[in-house]
């Protein structure tokens, strides 16, 4: 069975990746630091604990499992904490990336699917956002995910680097057989926090802004489910491996 080597596979998409991928037959390598990630995640193949930065670590892990592609969501993901920590985010998404790409070209293994993000676009209102829509990332989060995807595509220039990329907008759900699910300490994600001040869990829910263009002056956000990003990304390898 083909090994797929998943950067953050013990966080809250990667996991869902793993067993997502361990269902369409390939074998699932979780390479994860679990600063943000969670040991008790990774149930459906093995693990190797790392930090992308670690050159030395990511070839001994492509050396030893050779897998045919690499799945990658490992990143720093808090926009307000990129703002102010800007230099954390260019080093640990950006040089972490590097290294990770340089590290796959150099052991053969030529597939990437990135986990970006609707964070390069900025802001645009009153358009539908697609793939052609200008992207002018407002923090370093999103900027930094815009660099990853310059790698990429020039990686694929100079060495035949061969990239799926998306980027998707809020992530909500979780695996309906419950075998993984949602988890982040501190808790960020809006469903989750309104689930814990139904429960008692906080005091309270706030929801910020009153001035959009919406029947009550409050914001609207795009959900999609987890599962089916995760089937998408799945679909993105077997187009990689097909060789479009």
């Amino acid at each position: 069975m083909d090994h797929v080597l998943v950067t953050g596979g013990a966080g809250y998409i990667g996991s869902h990746a793993c067993k997502a991928l361990k269902a369409a037959g390939f074998v699932p390598v979780t390479f994860d630091s679990l600063v943000t990630g969670w040991q008790d995640a990774v149930k459906f193949g093995p693990f190797e604990q790392g930090d992308l930065l670690d050159r030395a670590r990511l070839d001994a892990v492509f050396a030893r499992y050779q897998p045919v592609a690499v799945m990658h969501f490992a990143a720093l993901s808090q926009v307000g904490e990129s703002m102010q920590q800007p230099g954390l985010y260019w080093r640990n998404n950006v040089l972490g990336s590097l290294n990770l790409v340089e590290a796959a070209v150099a052991a053969g293994c030529m597939n990437v699917v990135f986990s970006s993000t609707c964070a390069t676009y900025g802001e645009h209102d009153n358009v539908v956002l697609d793939e052609d829509t200008p992207q002018h990332p407002i923090n370093a989060y999103g900027a930094s995910k815009q660099a990853v995807e310059e790698i990429l595509k020039t990686f694929g220039e100079a060495h035949g680097l061969r990239h799926v990329i998306f980027r998707y907008f809020n992530v909500a759900g979780a695996d309906p057989e419950g075998e993984v699910g949602e988890h982040h300490r501190p808790e960020t994600h809006l469903i989750p926090i309104m689930l814990e001040a139904i429960d008692g869990q906080r005091e309270a829910l706030t929801v910020f802004g009153t001035d959009y263009e919406t029947p009550d002056g409050t914001c609207i956000r795009d959900y999609v489910h987890v599962c089916d990003l995760v089937d998408a990304h799945v679909l993105g390898l077997r187009w990689l491996q097909e060789g479009r």
